[in-house]
């Protein structure tokens, strides 16, 4: 065997060592985490009032007063400007708080105002949304819902990549102002119909979804 023989040989058993013991550093880490409880079936309840984010789509309706009922977008600020109202902060607020506070504004021109506030698109604001990155087929953010799973996300985003790990796959969820990792296996819920698997979602939490390393 010559030297340069030798040195290949050393060099490939170098890297199999290495690829070797990160392998075994990150199974150690994600080993680590405890794992969220699964999604219990349970007796739906009312959900929190919808808060309005930058990028709705807002419908003012005006009863009695066409040339005030307009259609509007959020803008990035978090603010509208709407017929005789300019600048009107909605970030964060509710379509009912919004249109008594559009009434108060009205009242100023018009008597005894009566306003409807419709919302679409469905963005909300940043707290309420729901994000996965890494090897998702289409990371992104998602509103969040009322009993939302982490099936209900990998759904609307197509699944995962040839190249997720889904069963080491980090959640992570702010508790008590900190923020706390879950492991959870998509790989389980996905490809063996594992519904111990599929665990509940709440309002700001994060999917990371690992490459494989192999």
């Amino acid at each position: 065997m010559t030297s340069r023989d030798m040195t290949s040989r050393g060099s490939r058993s170098l890297a199999s060592l290495f690829g070797a013991v990160l392998l075994a550093a990150g199974l150690v880490g994600c080993s680590s985490k405890p794992e969220v409880p699964a999604a219990q079936a349970a007796t739906p309840e009312v959900p929190p009032l919808y808060q309005i984010g930058s990028g709705d789509s807002l419908t003012i309706f005006v009863w009695r007063n066409a040339e005030l009922t307009t259609s509007v977008a959020v803008r990035p600020d978090g603010r509208i400007s709407v017929p005789l109202i300019e600048d009107l902060y909605v970030e964060g607020k509710n379509p009912s708080d919004l249109a008594r506070e559009i009434e108060s504004e009205l009242a100023v021109y018009i008597q005894d105002p009566l306003v409807t506030v419709m919302v679409g698109g469905f963005v909300g604001t940043f707290p309420q949304q729901v994000r996965i990155v890494g090897e998702a087929s289409q990371p992104r953010a998602i509103p969040y819902r009322a009993n939302m799973t982490v099936l209900d996300v990998v759904i609307q985003t197509g699944g995962l990549t040839e190249f997720a790990d889904g069963n080491n796959t980090t959640l992570v969820r702010m508790e008590d102002g900190a923020p706390k990792e879950y492991r959870v296996r998509l790989d389980d819920l996905l490809e063996d119909g594992d519904i111990s698997a599929n665990v509940a979602l709440l309002p700001g939490d994060i999917l990371i979804v690992p490459e494989t390393f192999f």
